[in-house]
C-alpha cells in the first residue's frame, strides 16, 4: 500500500477519534453544569446536663505505712468536709491510693572545686482523688459547681487539696446531631431554591449529600471549626453545628 495512503488514513482515524474525545468531554461538562450544589447550615445553643469533678490530696512520710495511715486520716477529713456541704454518701467516690518515691537534689563541693549533685531518697507520698459525677441531675450538678471554689478550706484542716477543672457534657448528642442534620439539610433546600428561583429555573431531584464535622464550642465562642472537629468541654453553656451539603439537578 501507497505510504502517503496509509498517513492519510492514519491521520484520518486520529481526526475522528480526537472529535469523538472533545465531543464526550464537551457532555460531560454540560451535564456537570446541570447541577447546583449548596451548603446549609444546622446549629443550636444547649446547656450540658453531666458534670464531671474531681481533686486529688497527698500524704507524705518517710515510711510507706505512716504515708499510708495519714492519707486514710486526711481521707476521713476530707469525707467530713463534703458532708458538712450537704453532700450525702454515694454522691462521690474516691479512688485508690497511689504511691510514690520522692527524692530530693544534694549538692556537694569536692575538694578540687567541682560540684557534686545526688539524688536522695526522701520518702514516699501518698495521692488519693474524690470524684463528682452528675447526670441530668440539676440539683447535685448546682451543689457541685458550688463547692469547687470552697475546697480551699480544707487547707485549715491540714490537708493538701488540689482541685481540678469541671468537665460539662450533654447525655443525648445523638438526638442532637440527628436535629442538626435535618435542620441543616432543609437549610440548604431553601438556599437552593432561592437561587434557582431567582435564575427562573427549576429545581430537580437531590443528587449527592454528604455532611460537614460536628462542631461543638463554648457558646458564643469564634473559634474557627477544627478539620477533625471541636468538643468543648470546658463550658457550662455551649453551641453546636454541622453544615450539609446537597447537590441538585436542574430540570
Amino acid at each position: 500500500m501507497n505510504t502517503n495512503i496509509i498517513r492519510s488514513i492514519i491521520t484520518g482515524a486520529a481526526i475522528v477519534i480526537t472529535a469523538l474525545i472533545l465531543g464526550s468531554s464537551f457532555k460531560n461538562r454540560n451535564l456537570k453544569q446541570d447541577t447546583i450544589s449548596v451548603t446549609g447550615l444546622g446549629s443550636k445553643d444547649f446547656i450540658s446536663d453531666e458534670i464531671s469533678w474531681s481533686g486529688s490530696f497527698d500524704a507524705s512520710a518517710f515510711d510507706a505505712k505512716e504515708a499510708y495511715n495519714l492519707i486514710l486520716q486526711d481521707k476521713e477529713k476530707v469525707k467530713t468536709f463534703f458532708y458538712s456541704k450537704g453532700f450525702k454518701a454515694g454522691e462521690f467516690t474516691f479512688g485508690g491510693v497511689n504511691f510514690s518515691r520522692s527524692y530530693r537534689t544534694v549538692t556537694t563541693k569536692e575538694s578540687d572545686g567541682t560540684e557534686k549533685s545526688e539524688d536522695i531518697f526522701d520518702g514516699y507520698k501518698a495521692t488519693q482523688s474524690v470524684i463528682f459525677r452528675a447526670k441530668k441531675n440539676p440539683d447535685l450538678m448546682k451543689k457541685i459547681e458550688n463547692v469547687i471554689d470552697k475546697t480551699a478550706e480544707l487547707i485549715n484542716s491540714g490537708v493538701q487539696f488540689e482541685p481540678s477543672s469541671p468537665q460539662y457534657t450533654y447525655s443525648d448528642l445523638a438526638s442532637l446531631k440527628h436535629s442538626l442534620i435535618e435542620a441543616g439539610a432543609k437549610d440548604a433546600r431553601q438556599r437552593a431554591e432561592k437561587i434557582v428561583e431567582s435564575a427562573d429555573g427549576n429545581l430537580g431531584k437531590l443528587k449527592d449529600a454528604s455532611m460537614g464535622v460536628f462542631q461543638i464550642t463554648a457558646k458564643g465562642s469564634t473559634d474557627e471549626d477544627s478539620y477533625g472537629g471541636n468538643f468543648d468541654t470546658s463550658s457550662k453553656e455551649k453551641s453546636a453545628r454541622i453544615t450539609v451539603r446537597l447537590t441538585y439537578n436542574l430540570d
